[in-house]
């Protein structure tokens, strides 16, 4: 709604990049404090987050730029105005998962483990680039006249302006912010390590591709004409986390 969020002559805060901070700040910190609570080194933990961070802003970045080309085939500079929005997070998760994995095998940390720590601080952080996302007014949603529909009116929005839509930037907030209050009522319930993560990404892929069905924006050519990107990688992602979670709990079980 409120794309910049201050400005002081030519120099300008703009409230995405003030939101996706905050998401990677208090992601950051809550892992910190995970780590202590496991036992784990703090300081490998944040030096883990700051390499997971820069491959995550990477990856989404180049995601978008692959399921959006034409965006930056007129103006090649486009690329590095993150502030615009168009970071896709299955492209960021992709890359700072090969990224964790290879800094896990390096200091050989705990896998699991270190994903448990790391999954709900996920979720927390996204819902704060959610509330970005809603104010730069990028990841819109489809026309609607529900009486919670939004109607963007600033002409530095990123959304179609004077048009009730979705709020589908708050839909994936709300279910993000759900998402961490599950993970972090299960974090000391948790029957066997790698659980939280792999809950996080059922009930995200889950949450993910039901939001899709409201989207409005243009994000790459559907799947088999009809899945949009994001939902094909949650029909994988899915099953996937049931059966890692049905693996992990049996080795668990042999071990006890």
């Amino acid at each position: 709604m409120h794309p910049v969020l201050l400005k002081l002559g030519p120099f300008s805060i703009y409230t995405y990049g003030f939101f996706i901070a905050m998401g990677f700040i208090s992601g950051i910190l809550l892992a910190k404090r995970e780590a202590v609570r496991l036992g784990e080194d703090p300081e490998r933990i944040m030096d883990l987050s700051f390499y997971v961070l820069i491959a995550a802003i990477i990856g989404s970045r180049l995601f978008y730029i692959f399921i959006n080309p034409e965006i930056f085939l007129s103006d090649i500079l486009e690329i590095f105005r993150i502030w615009n929005g168009g970071l896709v997070f299955y492209g960021g998760f992709i890359a700072a998962l090969i990224v964790g994995l290879i800094y896990l095998k390096i200091k050989k940390m705990p896998l699991w483990r270190t994903t448990d720590i790391a999954a709900p601080c996920i979720a927390l952080g996204q819902f704060f680039g959610r509330l970005g996302c809603f104010s730069a007014g990028c990841c819109y949603g489809k026309a609607c006249n529900l009486p919670w529909a939004v109607t963007f009116t600033n002409p530095d929005t990123l959304a179609p302006v004077g048009i009730p839509l979705h709020p589908t930037q708050l839909y994936h907030a709300a279910g993000n912010l759900i998402i961490f209050f599950i993970l972090w009522f299960f974090r000391k319930r948790k029957k066997f390590d790698g659980q939280l993560f792999w809950l996080y990404i059922l009930l995200y892929a889950v949450s993910r591709s039901f939001i899709e069905i409201f989207r409005g924006d243009f994000r790459g050519e559907p799947v088999f004409g009809v899945l949009s990107v994001a939902q094909a990688i949650g029909i994988i992602m899915a099953p996937a986390a049931i059966v890692m979670m049905i693996i992990l709990r049996k080795r668990a079980g042999k071990t006890l």
